[in-house]
């Protein structure tokens, strides 16, 4: 390589011009255009003409001017090494200037000739306070920030900085714009505390007592407590009138709070009480006797408010498409075998009137009853009533039949009013899990659909739904009342749970789950057993029916990247994972959760220039398909997208249309309506879903088969189906399930996406609701309001 060598030329000013000349033109002839840039660089007279904001764009130099006896001119140099860098006089010998745009050369000059020199930092400490003082704050702040970044030990940038931020303050307040001038004039008082102080502490002052009394106005009472709650500790000691006026504000809108609170606990409007003294504590918590209104409430009539994410309209404990459905539904309705958690071998059930036996050999299921220990309406069981219910589960033409217990069922009997006995027709490796059915009043002789649980639901809107208790509580903190309140989106709902307007939140992204878990004031926990997330087809869409579309579907979907970062938002969080079938992978590879997850079929990777390769090679199968039968191409109409009025599901089918528009294909987003997870015949092609799919064994049936969700008539999809429900034992079972895995995975009747592991939060004034419970409401019999 060859060696670049400096050299360093003595010369007379004179004589650097000539230099510098003799450069000028060497340049031009051997580089035209190109290095005509160079000739604002250095001249033979006058000045350089001014940039303007261009000058940020040049590199740092400063401006050496030459003497009218040495010949004049000037010359871009780059920044000087000098001990002083404000004057020049005093200064002897020569000076060593490198000229930009000249490499490798150092010139020299007699300081006897040089008349002046502009340094770089001094141009632009000019050029900030000439805009600041003709108010161009935008153009100002540019030259500001390189010199706090090049020169922060400046003599005169405290007082530049401070004037800018000063004036630029008063020049936004008198267009209105309260807030931002407000945050410059605390940015000053921070920076420069002996700045103006008393004008400065008094436009604070003003400008704090305008915004307070907006937000107060506006309702937003929150952010006008937080903000008066940073000033009163920013300026503590300095004697703001503003701080001390709404101070007191909050004080007689408290009291004023607790006055109500207290006049609707006399006439018992206990809810009404509740809120207000909630109110009261959040306007003022050092308000006396407050807190004690509020503990009084929660002994007298204890109420607890629950914010989710989505609101339930429909209510079965046994839906596992639908959320919100499945929470609330356990407050009114019990199930014949609920489900307590996944062990070894499936699911743990528990048979809500007693105990149950199975034999060795697995082919009797016997039922015992024990109901007196159990509360109204449950202790009227009647056993020749439930060995009705159980029979219409084996019964065709009865609405609770199900196909997989009628294959299993091979006759059932009664010893005496308190056993069921069932005969199998084969072994089954667990046959609680054939007979979740909610149980309502009508088993009991009372009306279909009265509840069965503790609580019933008295009154629901589009925000509110609120679930009264029914009979007299089992212990004396038992909620009288559970409110459910629609937060609009996740963050808002965590938002509700930290200022104290939720005592619950149902559901929580996993990032928000994780900020949540180091606050002092709210405890998180996982439900044990995770949802599956995918697209079913729901319409007779030609396309959507073809398996080479719908494997370019699943390619044009950037999984990954939709999890972690849209869902996930950059949190690890074990358990939430891309998967390729239908079922839970677990949280870990031992987790029995996912005994039906086949881990050696690997999710399809994101290939869109595959997928648009199969959208045209399924376009010309079907014109083939057309031609041969003589009926014409089947038209390509929009991809009608549904998904759960939730911010989830509404963030990831956002993601997944954009996806499927670099693929060229034309997509409607379909929001179903609020409680609904499944849309209404015609008005979609494929759904958003979240599924709990905690007991395959079953729930294959229920997702995939001809009456399931999916309504799959595939023919390997029906065998795998029929094969599962032979299974003998676990090992059979374990093997069908993953032959069953590879055929969806293969056949697609559902494209998956993903498996997310949902948690929940309280605040720590709640006891007993549980740390491993599969449903919020599990325990809801248990819960205390300290």
């Amino acid at each position: 390589m060859e060696r670049i060598v400096r050299r360093s030329i003595e010369i007379s000013a004179g004589g650097l011009r000539c230099i510098l000349l003799c450069f000028l033109v060497a340049g031009a002839v051997s580089t035209g255009v190109a290095r005509a840039a160079e000739l604002l660089n250095y001249a033979q007279s006058g000045s350089p003409p001014d940039p303007g904001l261009q000058l940020l764009q040049e590199e740092p130099h400063d401006l050496i001017f030459f003497t009218q006896d040495s010949g004049a001119g000037w010359v871009k140099a780059r920044l000087l090494d000098l001990p002083n860098r404000t004057s020049i006089s005093g200064q002897t010998g020569t000076l060593r200037v490198e000229v930009l745009g000249i490499d490798d050369r150092v010139f020299g000059a007699k300081w006897s000739d040089v008349e002046r020199i502009d340094f770089w930092e001094q141009r632009l400490k000019r050029e900030t306070a000439e805009r600041i003082a003709r108010r161009d704050f935008k153009g100002a702040y540019p030259f500001l920030s390189v010199l706090i970044r090049d020169f922060p030990n400046l003599p005169e940038l405290t007082q530049i900085r401070s004037d800018f931020l000063w004036q630029d303050a008063i020049d936004r307040a008198s267009r209105s714009e309260f807030v931002q001038s407000l945050a410059m004039l605390k940015e000053l008082r921070r920076y420069n505390p002996d700045y103006k102080v008393e004008r400065l502490l008094g436009a604070i002052d003003g400008l704090n007592d305008r915004l307070m009394g907006q937000l107060v106005e506006d309702g937003k009472l929150d952010d006008a407590q937080k903000m008066l709650s940073q000033l009163e500790d920013e300026y503590r000691g300095q004697n703001l009138k503003s701080v001390a006026k709404w101070n007191q504000a909050f004080v007689r809108m408290a009291t004023q709070r607790m006055d109500q609170a207290i006049a609707a606990k006399d006439r018992e409007d206990y809810r009404e009480a509740h809120r207000l003294a909630r109110d009261a504590v959040h306007l003022r918590p050092s308000l006396a006797g407050a807190k004690e209104l509020v503990r009084e409430l929660n002994r007298i009539y204890p109420m607890v408010n629950v914010g989710v994410l989505q609101a339930a309209r429909d209510l079965d404990p046994t839906n596992m498409s639908n959320w919100a459905s499945r929470r609330s539904g356990r407050l009114l309705y019990r199930t014949l075998f609920e489900m307590r958690g996944a062990g070894p071998e499936g699911g743990e059930y528990e048979f809500l009137f007693g105990q149950t036996e199975q034999s060795a050999d697995r082919l009797e299921f016997d039922l015992y009853f024990e109901p007196e220990s159990l509360p109204p309406p449950l202790n009227q069981v009647n056993g020749f009533d439930v060995f009705d219910r159980i029979a219409d589960r084996a019964r065709p033409e009865s609405e609770t039949y199900f196909t997989a217990f009628a294959a299993a069922l091979k006759t059932m009997g009664m010893n005496g009013p308190k056993e069921i006995r069932c005969i199998l027709r084969r072994p089954h490796v667990l046959p609680a899990s054939l007979l979740q059915l909610p149980v309502d009043g009508s088993w009991f002789g009372q009306e279909i659909g009265a509840p069965t649980g503790d609580y019933e639901r008295v009154d629901v809107d589009e925000v509110e739904s609120r679930y009264r208790l029914i009979n007299e509580p089992r212990i004396e903190s038992q909620p009288r009342e559970i409110i459910e309140t629609k937060v609009s989106s996740a963050a808002e709902g965590v938002a509700q749970l930290l200022q104290g307007e939720i005592d619950v939140l149902d559901q929580l992204f996993p990032s928000d789950a994780a900020r949540l878990k180091s606050s002092r004031d709210i405890r998180v926990s996982e439900y044990p057993l995770p949802t599956v997330h995918m697209l079913i087809p729901c319409s007779d869409h030609p396309f959507v029916a073809e398996r080479t579309f719908r494997r370019a579907l699943l390619y044009g979907i950037n999984r990954e990247d939709i999890l972690k970062g849209e869902l996930l938002e950059g949190f690890q969080t074990p358990g939430c994972q891309v998967i390729s079938g239908p079922f839970p992978a677990g949280k870990e590879r031992d987790d029995p959760m996912g005994y039906a997850y086949d881990r050696t079929i690997q999710p399809r990777r994101y290939e869109p220039s595959v997928a648009k390769l199969l959208v045209a090679l399924n376009q010309n199968e079907m014109k083939s398909a057309a031609q041969r039968a003589e009926k014409e191409m089947p038209e390509m109409t929009p991809l009608r997208l549904a998904y759960p009025s939730d911010n989830l599901s509404r963030t990831a089918c956002e993601a997944i249309k954009s996806q499927w528009q670099l693929l060229d294909l034309d997509v409607e987003l379909v929001e179903l309506p609020t409680g609904a997870s499944y849309p209404q015949e015609g008005t979609a092609d494929l759904v958003y879903t979240s599924l709990a799919i905690w007991e395959p064994i079953i729930d294959a049936r229920r997702l995939l088969g001809p009456d399931g969700l999916a309504q799959s008539g595939n023919q390997y999809i029906g065998l795998g189906l029929r094969q599962l429900e032979e299974s003998r034992n676990w090992r059979e079972a374990r093997d069908r399930l993953l032959l069953l895995h590879f055929y969806v995975s293969q056949e697609l009747p559902i494209l998956p996406l993903w498996q997310l592991i949902d948690s929940y939060a309280y605040r720590r004034q709640i006891r007993g609701i549980g740390t491993d419970i599969v449903s919020l409401y599990e325990n809801a019999d248990q819960w205390q309001l300290q």
